[in-house]
């Protein structure tokens, strides 16, 4: 086997990948990516999410009262209550989603 290579030394790989670094580093929408964080949601991934957030909470909440009505036969009255706590819960969690939109970072350095 004459055309053996001798394994690169560790000093040129990490000189290799201090040069591939810099070169994405120079790329555009490289500072953003570099952060660490994802872009900023659009307005049509905000309203799903919070769409998603509202009637899944109702959903299980009506989902357990009817469940827990055919176990104990007190239909409809726990699936009554259960709406109204699904959907006071859907609501606390939409409002926790829109809080926290004020609170993010969106990278312009304030």
């Amino acid at each position: 086997m004459a055309d053996e290579r001798k394994p690169t030394s560790l000093e040129e790989l990490d000189a290799r990948v201090t040069a591939a670094q810099a070169a994405h580093e120079r790329q555009p929408g490289a500072k953003r990516a570099a952060g660490g964080g994802a872009p900023p949601p659009s307005g049509l991934g905000i309203a799903a999410r919070i769409g998603t957030e509202l009637v899944a909470a109702v959903a299980v909440g009506v989902g357990v009262g009817y469940g827990l009505d055919l176990w104990f036969g007190t239909k409809p009255w726990l699936m009554v209550v259960f709406f109204f706590l699904g959907s006071a819960t859907g609501m606390y969690n939409v409002y926790r989603a829109s809080a926290s939109m004020g609170r993010r970072d969106h990278g312009d350095g304030t």
